[in-house]
């Protein structure tokens, strides 16, 4: 990896985990980017 944080954005399906979006970040702050594709992929996973 390289320097900054790795994370991983995640969603509860019944009694599953969905993983949705990783990415490494080296800020605290999440970008939009990230958390519209996370958001997509939710919607897609849920409906």
């Amino acid at each position: 990896l390289s320097d900054g944080i790795a994370r991983v954005l995640c969603t509860a399906v019944g009694a599953d985990r969905v993983l949705l979006h990783g990415f490494i970040n080296k800020t605290q702050r999440t970008p939009r980017d990230d958390l519209r594709t996370a958001q997509q992929r939710r919607n897609e996973v849920q409906a």
